[in-house]
């Protein structure tokens, strides 16, 4: 296990676990927060050995209710800003890891709580959960991918309505609209994210990766492109031992032995 000042991170059997850490001002996101996130990605995405990882709140209350106003709202000048952003850039680097991101949700997600969660491949929340994106009523905007991830997820027209009016919608509507996946009991969120990682962890690595890369690659492609992209994939993938022990395993009736390769 690895305590950052805000974060803690352990990794156990291929499952790296991210809490966000401040449960006594609700996981607010702050500058430390970036800081230790962007050392926390960085560390998943060059460890061969993580599978997928699942980000998560501590407290009773919260997963995260955004950034830290008090000090966000007095950070250095814009030209310094920028450059820090740049060198930290924990929303660009979100969509650089390969490996499958779960999101487990409790409480409330607001603001980068949100695209904290947006930015992961499969959203479980607790049916206490409660979602916002309150940056217009503030007199802003979402900065941390809120305007490009949301409406990929549950589109245009409705992410405008969320994001122009800021309303609040609870776990049984993010459901109903596609923002979470599954929508669990309290009790069962952290063993059902557990419980899905797992069965991830257990998938053929290469594949998992490659289906990540295809599915969000070829989002953003045209459908000619996106099947050349997934025929490129798919013939890499084909050509790895992985491939061979799967189509083997299935043959001789047991489980696989994947080694990554």
């Amino acid at each position: 296990m690895s305590a950052f000042e805000t974060i803690i991170y352990e990794k156990k059997d291929g499952i790296a676990y991210v809490t966000l850490n401040r449960p006594e001002v609700m996981n607010r996101h702050n500058i430390q927060m970036r800081d230790d996130m962007y050392q926390v990605l960085t560390a998943i995405k060059d460890d061969p050995d993580v599978m997928v990882a699942i980000f998560k709140g501590a407290g009773e209350r919260a997963f995260c209710v955004g950034a830290d106003l008090s000090e966000f709202g007095t950070a250095p000048p814009p030209v310094i800003a920028r450059q820090v952003r740049f060198e930290r850039d924990i929303w660009g680097l979100f969509p650089t890891l390969k490996q499958p991101l779960i999101a487990a949700v409790h409480g409330y997600a607001l603001g980068s709580g949100v695209e904290i969660a947006c930015f992961c491949d499969i959203r479980i929340a607790s049916d206490d959960a409660i979602f916002g994106l309150p940056e217009v009523s503030l007199g802003m905007i979402p900065a941390g991918g809120g305007t490009q991830t949301v409406p990929r997820i549950i589109g245009v027209g409705r992410t405008l309505e969320i994001f122009l009016t800021g309303k609040r919608i609870d776990a049984k509507e993010a459901h109903r609209i596609g923002l979470v996946n599954l929508v669990v009991s309290r009790e069962e969120l952290y063993p059902k994210a557990d419980e899905m990682a797992k069965k991830i962890a257990s998938r053929g690595p290469i594949a998992v990766r490659c289906a990540k890369e295809a599915i969000n690659r070829g989002i953003e492609l045209t459908l000619d492109e996106g099947l050349a992209l997934e025929r490129k994939l798919a013939w890499l993938v084909a050509k790895t031992e992985d491939a061979a022990e799967g189509v083997k395993a299935l043959m001789e009736k047991r489980a696989p032995q994947f080694k990554n390769m």
